[in-house]
């Protein structure tokens, strides 16, 4: 690799910084609420624009530096950080979508995600419909209403796997100029990168694996800058229509930034979804080891996994980098360096064997939180799918005796130790 065409790990360490300092190699931490103007004029030109820096709501060095750094690792055109992943969907879809409105998306989201759709957004007039098959492109076909402004998924489903084939729905929008907006949380930019396969926006929970540490919450929308305002302006009339006062519209200001622009100026500042510096700070460290992370966490968790599935107290294990997955081919075609830390599985023993899991394991560490170098196990039967109903979770490969993994980077052997002895006695029971 060149220096101007960089590898992934090139950029990650090197994305963020600003080449018109020479002062401070790191980045500056700009823990103020606001920046002095110079003059009168300075502060005119500021607001009448948007240039510069005036108040950290809006704007801030520390922010900007690590949008740089997450926009180049997703191969985008800008990305805008926000204070949470839940931030970030919701910025993405507010971006594109308003009253009268109609989304459609995969039925393996986030349940965060599919509460902020079905509870938050519909008290805002914009309807939902969710797709269960999203291996097959005629339903998300199907699903697409004239007021239909916005396909979203993920790009590998919490908690059963499922992998979306990101250029075969990319494409069902095409047709109708409407965008596929991914949650790249689970795959990482080191994994996969939606947007150079048709998606147009990217969003992630920045407090995942971006960060790695699990010290603070944060969150990213990336975008493509392909908006193509001929295309598509029929779908975004907020985008290529003048603004109050005779504002030029927001395409003819910024192009195919359009949608990113009205991000920043009109939805995440209103919204009040601006992140601290600090937490943009420690998220812009962690980035710059993501892949370092995330080839490591990957490779032991497909040892894990593949260790698992040979155990007798196992009833299946659903991981995309086992073959015996359903998505395994959509997988190997789309995640290189390996196929991410995070899959369920199912023990023989219902609940009673899950509830003694998680409250055995020693190296593992029982909370609601994934991405983590530490390993992390939870049970989404009665946290993260509770309000699902039976037979939701059944579809989703929820069931009693399910449990969730998030792998770590601590030497494997140390993970499958801990496995061992908590599940010597399930196995006993099994037999």
């Amino acid at each position: 690799m060149t220096v101007d065409s960089p590898g992934f790990a090139t950029k990650a360490v090197h994305a963020a910084r600003n080449q018109d300092t020479a002062s401070s190699r790191a980045t500056p931490i700009y823990l103020t609420a606001g920046f002095e103007f110079d003059d009168f004029d300075h502060a005119a030109h500021h607001f009448g624009t948007g240039a510069g820096f005036g108040y950290t709501r809006t704007g801030n060095p520390t922010v900007r530096a690590v949008e740089r750094q997450l926009a180049a690792l997703e191969s985008g055109a800008d990305a805008v950080l926000v204070a949470s992943g839940q931030a970030a969907v919701a910025t993405a879809l507010l971006t594109v979508a308003g009253a009268g409105d109609h989304i459609v998306s995969s039925t393996h989201i986030y349940e965060g995600t599919r509460g902020l759709l079905l509870d938050n957004f519909a008290r805002l007039g914009i309807e939902t419909t969710f797709i269960d098959d999203i291996r097959d492109p005629d339903a998300w076909r199907a699903a697409i209403r004239p007021n239909t402004r916005a396909l979203f998924a993920e790009s590998i489903a919490n908690a059963r796997n499922d992998v979306l084939d990101i250029a075969a729905v990319s494409a069902v929008g095409d047709e109708t100029a409407i965008p596929l907006i991914v949650d790249n949380t689970l795959g990482t930019p080191f994994l996969v990168r939606p947007l150079e396969h048709g998606a147009a926006m990217v969003v992630h929970s920045a407090s995942k694996f971006l960060a790695g540490h699990g010290s603070v919450l944060g969150g990213v929308l990336v975008d493509d800058g392909r908006f193509d305002a001929a295309a598509a302006g029929h779908n975004a009339p907020h985008l290529v229509l003048p603004g109050r006062a005779g504002l030029a519209s927001v395409a003819a200001r910024h192009g195919g930034n359009a949608r990113i622009a009205y991000a920043r100026e009109s939805v995440a500042p209103r919204f009040g979804a601006a992140p601290s510096p600090l937490n943009a700070f420690l998220i812009g460290q962690g980035a710059e080891t993501l892949g370092l992370r995330v080839e490591r966490q990957s490779r032991n968790a497909l040892e894990v996994a593949r260790w698992l599935a040979a155990q007798d107290a196992v009833e299946s294990v659903d991981y995309v980098g086992l073959e015996s997955h359903p998505d395994h081919a959509v997988a190997t075609k789309y995640l290189g360096g390996g196929f991410g830390s995070i899959f369920t599985f199912t023990l023989k023993g219902g609940l009673a064997a899950a509830r003694s899991f998680v409250e055995d394991v020693r190296v593992f560490t029982h909370m609601t939180h994934i991405g983590d170098v530490r390993s992390l196990v939870l049970h989404p039967g009665t946290t993260s799918h509770a309000y699902r109903t039976e037979e939701e979770r059944e579809v989703l490969g929820v069931r009693p005796g399910t449990l969730r993994l998030s792998i770590g980077i601590e030497d494997v052997a140390d993970l499958i130790a801990d496995l061992t002895r908590v599940l010597e006695p399930a196995r006993e029971a099994v037999a």
